[in-house]
């Protein structure tokens, strides 16, 4: 007697919103483009409908903004880079502290691993901060608190709008790197106020960073 096949899942496609979002953390769309409904719909192959409901939604959470009839994606003042990088020193900071508590010795691993795999990508800046963005992310999730998952997600979503990566100075891809082993190294000794201190400077040093990007009008489309 032959045994049914189970059907294999396929895998779970992407929603407008999340493949919109995707796009603007990527750099394919960047502060100040502006989003054609259209054009969304026939780039990633859905229908009007589900894009227009992704627009209006990346537009009440300030992602995007409106000019005239167009929606353009949003791009932060001074003011609102500062504002957001000290809640995210302090939300990153609990997110290392609380991991240093509660992470599993595998958690630990992966961060390890990470800070080593990452090593080959210091001469491509966008690899790079996409590796940097998985690391941040292993550290929320190694926090064990779905509640300031959710609180750091906002956070990122809004660091989208910045028009490139701090990881491009020349220089601070290793000295990030280093930064990410000392965070690695408090959280797996399970020193809590080390792992705050350690991922609470790393942000502070990256706000630097950018902030010297600015002023010598070295960031993109700046």
């Amino acid at each position: 007697m032959n045994t049914p096949t189970r059907p294999v899942p396929k895998p779970a496609q992407k929603d407008a919103y999340t493949l919109i979002l995707d796009a603007i953390d990527s750099g394919v769309y960047k502060p100040g483009d502006r989003l054609v409904e259209s054009e969304l719909a026939e780039r990633f192959g859905v229908s009007r409908t589900p894009i227009r409901e992704a627009l209006q939604r990346l537009e009440t959470q300030s992602l995007l903004t409106r000019d005239g009839r167009s929606l353009i994606v949003s791009s932060l003042d001074h003011n609102q880079m500062a504002e957001l990088y000290v809640v995210r020193c302090e939300l990153e900071g609990l997110a290392a502290s609380l991991a240093a508590r509660h992470a599993t010795g595998e958690e630990i691993q992966v961060l390890r691993d990470m800070v080593e795999e990452d090593r080959a990508l210091l001469d491509d800046p966008s690899a790079l901060a996409r590796a940097n963005r998985r690391f941040h992310k292993m550290i929320h999730l190694a926090s064990h608190n779905r509640y300031l998952v959710q609180q750091l997600d906002l956070v990122h979503r809004s660091m989208a709008l910045m028009a490139t990566t701090s990881l491009a100075a020349e220089g601070r891809g290793i000295k990030a790197l280093e930064e990410h082993a000392a965070i690695v190294d408090a959280i797996a000794r399970r020193d809590e106020r080390a792992a705050y201190s350690a991922l609470r400077d790393h942000i502070s040093v990256a706000f630097v960073t950018r902030l010297k990007l600015d002023s010598a009008g070295s960031v993109e489309d700046a």
